[in-house]
């Protein structure tokens, strides 16, 4: 009796089966894992167990793989599949071939490509064709497996392979050319019994991947020389092609990250690798797609990730062959699962939340650049703000508005900015800057608009009169379209795709989980109304830090730049008048947007030379000597901060006046803004205790005023390392602090933070002295160290004082765990970084959860 006469479920030398054969969900059940199931038969094993339809198919252990290329157990296993999927092998009413595939313990490069049409003969072929209604599959699988075979198995040389196939560029002509080429070869024709075909598919198999090359392969993935692998033997079931065939899914949409089975649907025999643009949508399956979600839906349910899947499709019914965790599935698919997840009960909220980290939270709330390797870079800075934009060059702010009225997408370029560009800096679609660091002017101005920046580009120089960009060796013109990562810092030529930003609504969710979490405040750095609501709705709790010098940028400069260039106090006295005036509007619309959360507000702190006219712009001779005169060599350690109010002492009495009456003004509204008044500069407690007069002085003047005593707290920025050593005098009169860690970090370690991020910090981060830039995450044994004294003694003298960071260290995921761990009460950090820095608070106290369970089972 042939095999094709033998009755279905019949098994042919049952002796050759034990731990040889294993069918797919009886593996783990005879106690076998990855090791000698491989990672394929796990996963048929895993799919068994879930209850879902999978392809009649057979495991050979790792142990026994070489077993199946002798004739008795390749009988024995074709018998099992004949009997699992209820068909005989050339049965001409429901045809059945088969397929062989191998796979590793693990995830491995360079496995044997899949063995299929087994069993196919050349006078059984065109039966089977008939049945499908199309040819081309089927030739085109059988060829493949006969080259493979007549290589590995019968020794047949590839050259003289290639040389066969070289006249025969049809499938159909393929196999015939390889079938006459065996006879030839071997004296014998290639086998019809489909026995034979498996027992020599599987010495193939095992000696592609015994073969030198597949050797140098495992080596270079770190992979042991004798690594071995399992076989697996599945049923091919033939039929019509309207109602038969197989595809890949994925259980998410990429675009939405929502639940759906997404992929492509192929008619006829499956292949190792499916035709191009052949596939169809899945809605075109015959049984439609409701088995394939459900499958779908039930292994994210087991495996808590997105999955992808192969499948096929007989006679209407869906079968799967293989399934497993999706490789780098979209960001916001697993967002979206994760909220799934713990929505469903399949998941707890925390882990849900600990599932998506804080990087993955930046990069889905701003554009990306979409890139493909051709790219042409010209230059790469520092990250300063983070998202993707293109535009064309503007050498100037007044060319970035002239731009922008007319529509067109503007990239700032500047060797440097100042608070006069700023109207330019919004205008623009990004910004880009040949010197200073992450915490340079304009690197705060673009973060605090949400604006992508790269700041310290090395090379580029800046000619306005002649209306070129150079950067190294390339000369770009005004007009020219440029596209840059603030990300990664990568400045690229051209107009680049750039995908948009927009988290789907389960992130809202997640975050919402991370706030009942978390145990650190979130505030953020914003100076106007419009950042506020900005803030307010990306989840901030309040502002952290209104530095009020940013309400005298652009057309406002004038109103402070009056007050110090003034020729006399009369003229000084009018020019705070005005001052005065323009703050309480600005901080009536600031508070207003704050409502009843709390709101720190900083009294003037920049650099001098920050308002300074530039030479001959002061308007007379006079002005210019005394602009001239206030000119200093140092400005950043110069003239500014408390320093500048000690010796302009209307200054802080003129802005508190202003804060305090807009205060009134809102408090009328229904409002009461939880309002905090910050010295900065501090280094000595005489100088606190000094403007803190000039506070007190102004609170009582608007109280006699108004008839309104506005309840605010005093306190004190650290920036210096002195103040940090002061903690405790300082703390006498201040009630909270803000430890302003941009600046104390360059006090602490003498880095010029404009100057050394582009060069210095670059080399030394090269040369291993620091892992990251101390601007960009804080550094725990300086700066931290400072922080963590000035914190304890603090608490000392006043144990309720509120402490906070308003540095850029308030975004950054490790430095906020580190403020965590100090127990601050808050940090504070630009508006687009506040979900970050919601999830990076609530990650900290649960990896610290994770530490306790670990020291507890330890």
């Amino acid at each position: 009796m042939s095999i094709t006469d033998r009755p279905a479920g019949t098994v042919a030398h049952p002796e050759a089966t034990g731990l040889a054969l294993v069918p797919y969900g009886q593996g783990r059940i005879r106690g076998l894992d990855a090791d000698e199931l491989g990672a394929h038969g796990i996963a048929m094993d895993r799919l068994v167990a879930l209850g879902l339809p999978v392809v009649p198919g057979l495991t050979v252990p790792t142990g026994s793989a070489r077993a199946l290329g002798e004739p008795g157990t390749a009988q024995a296993a074709v018998a099992l599949v004949e009997q699992l999927s209820g068909r005989r092998v050339g049965d001409p009413a429901r045809p059945l071939l088969l397929r062989l595939s191998a796979s590793a313990p693990g995830e491995v490069a360079g496995l044997p490509p899949d063995l299929a049409c087994l069993g196919a003969t050349p006078d059984n072929a065109e039966d089977l064709c008939t049945v499908i209604g199309r040819a081309e599959g089927l030739y085109e699988a059988w060829a493949a497996t006969v080259r493979m075979i007549a290589e590995y198995a019968l020794d047949i040389p590839a050259a003289v392979l290639d040389d066969a196939l070289l006249d025969a560029p049809e499938p159909r002509d393929r196999v015939e050319a390889l079938l006459s080429l065996v006879a030839q070869h071997t004296e014998r024709p290639f086998p019809v019994d489909p026995a034979e075909q498996l027992a020599l598919a599987a010495r193939a198999v095992l000696a592609r991947w015994d073969s030198p090359r597949a050797r140098r392969s495992r080596k270079a993935q770190k992979l042991a020389a004798d690594l071995g692998i399992a076989l697996h033997v599945q049923a091919l079931r033939i039929g019509p092609s309207d109602r038969s065939g197989y595809g890949t899914a994925v259980s998410r949409h990429p675009e939405t990250g929502r639940f759906s089975a997404e992929g492509s649907f192929f008619r006829g025999v499956r292949r190792s690798a499916p035709p191009p643009h052949t596939g169809e949508p899945l809605k075109k399956l015959t049984a439609g797609t409701t088995l394939l979600e459900h499958s779908l839906l039930t292994l994210e349910r087991h495996l808590h990730a997105p999955v992808s899947v192969d499948f096929e499709v007989r006679d209407g019914e869906i079968s799967l062959l293989s399934a497993s965790v999706q490789s780098r599935p979209p960001l916001r698919a697993s967002v979206c699962l994760a909220a799934d997840l713990a929505q469903d009960g399949a998941l707890e909220k925390e882990d849900a939340v600990r599932r998506i980290s804080p990087a993955q939270v930046q990069e889905l709330l701003h554009p990306q650049l979409k890139l493909t390797g051709d790219e042409d870079l010209l230059v790469r800075g520092l990250p300063a703000s983070p998202g993707a934009a293109t535009g064309v060059i503007a050498l100037s702010s007044e060319r970035a508005l002239e731009l922008a009225a007319e529509d067109t997408h503007a990239v700032l370029v500047m060797h440097e900015t100042t608070p006069a560009d700023v109207p330019g800096m919004l205008s623009a679609a990004a910004v880009l800057t040949g010197s200073g660091g992450i915490a340079s002017h304009a690197a705060v101005v673009a973060r605090g608009a949400g604006k992508p920046a790269v700041c310290g580009a090395e090379g580029l120089r800046v000619d306005r009169t002649a209306g070129t960009v150079r950067i190294g060796d390339r000369l770009l013109h005004e007009g020219d379209p440029v596209s840059l990562d603030g990300r990664t810092g990568a400045v690229y030529a051209g107009t680049l795709t750039i995908s948009v930003a927009g988290p789907p609504p389960e992130l809202s969710t997640l975050l919402e989980w991370a706030d009942d979490t978390r145990r650190l405040g979130v505030r953020v750095n914003a100076d106007t109304a419009a950042e506020v609501n900005t803030a307010v709705a990306l989840g901030a709790e309040g502002v952290g830090l209104c530095r009020t010098e940013h309400q005298f940028l652009g057309e406002r400069l004038p109103l402070i730049r009056s007050v110090i260039l003034a020729a006399d106090p009369a003229a000084r006295d009018e020019a705070l008048v005005a001052l005065e005036h323009a703050q309480h509007e600005d901080f009536k619309a600031l508070l207003a947007a704050v409502g009843d959360r709390p709101v720190t507000v900083r009294l003037l702190d920049a650099p001098l030379h920050e308002f300074l006219p530039a030479p001959g712009e002061a308007g007379d001779e006079a002005a210019e000597q005394r602009a001239a005169s206030l000119r200093e060599a140092n400005p950043m350690l110069g003239l500014r901060g408390v320093r500048l109010a000690l010796l302009h002492e209307r200054l802080y009495p003129a802005q508190a006046e202003a804060l305090f009456s807009a205060w009134a003004d809102v408090a009328a509204t229904g409002f009461r803004p939880q309002l905090e008044v910050m010295i900065p500069l501090v280094s000595m407690p005489e100088e606190l205790e000094a403007a803190a007069g000039f506070v007190r002085d102004a609170a009582a003047t608007v109280a006699a005023r108004t008839g309104i005593e506005v309840p605010y707290r005093l306190g004190t920025m650290i920036e210096t390392p002195r103040a940090a050593l002061m903690a405790a005098e300082l703390a006498e009169h201040a009630e909270f602090f803000s430890f302003g860690t941009n600046d104390l970090t360059q006090l602490t370690y003498g880095f010029s933070r404009d100057d050394v991020e582009r060069q210095v910090l670059a080399s030394y981060q090269e040369r291993g002295f620091l892992t990251a830039s101390p601007f960009a995450r804080l550094d725990p044994h300086g700066v931290g160290a400072l922080i963590a004294l000035a914190v304890e003694r603090a608490r000392s003298v006043r144990p309720d004082i509120k402490l906070g960071v308003c540095g850029e260290h308030g975004g950054d995921p490790e430095s906020i765990a580190f403020c965590d761990d100090l127990g601050l009460d808050y940090v504070s950090c630009s508006a687009h970084r506040v979900p970050v820095a919601r999830m990076a608070a609530a990650h900290s106290v649960l990896r610290g959860r994770g530490n306790e369970r670990n020291r507890t089972a330890t």
